[in-house]
């Protein structure tokens, strides 16, 4: 399955609500970010605190077209943490950082609006 990164792509396919529960969404911190220029596309490795209960995971992420890697140390943002590891290129990626695109299809991150507990899961 290719996710568009368009904000014109079509709806999915109907699931299950039990579907959708299986997706752990939970809210991190970004301790850290690093450039990341072995990636095919521009993007930043990112270590992702997640709490007590499911600590820090790395993540890699094509944001770079709208977030300075100074400014991301300190955000909160959002992801799947129960996809098996991911290895992109030369980096092992943990859990999916997830956003929406611009209107130029550029990754926006997806983050609470009023700051919430690392761990915090979506329901």
């Amino acid at each position: 399955m290719h996710l568009s990164h368009s904000p014109e792509a079509e709806a999915a396919a109907t699931i299950a609500f039990d579907d959708f529960l299986k997706a752990d969404i939970r809210i991190g911190t970004i301790v850290a970010a690093d450039k990341f220029p072995e990636a095919r596309k521009p993007s930043y490795k990112l270590l992702i605190d997640f709490g007590p209960a499911i600590g820090e995971k790395k993540s890699c992420a094509q944001i770079v077209a709208n977030y300075l890697i100074d400014e991301l140390p300190g955000r909160q943002v959002a992801a799947v943490v129960n996809f098996p590891p991911r290895q992109i290129g030369p980096a092992m990626s943990e859990v999916l950082t997830l956003g929406f695109a611009d209107e130029a299809g550029e990754v926006v991150l997806f983050a609470p609006d009023v700051k919430v507990p690392n761990g915090s899961r979506l329901f």
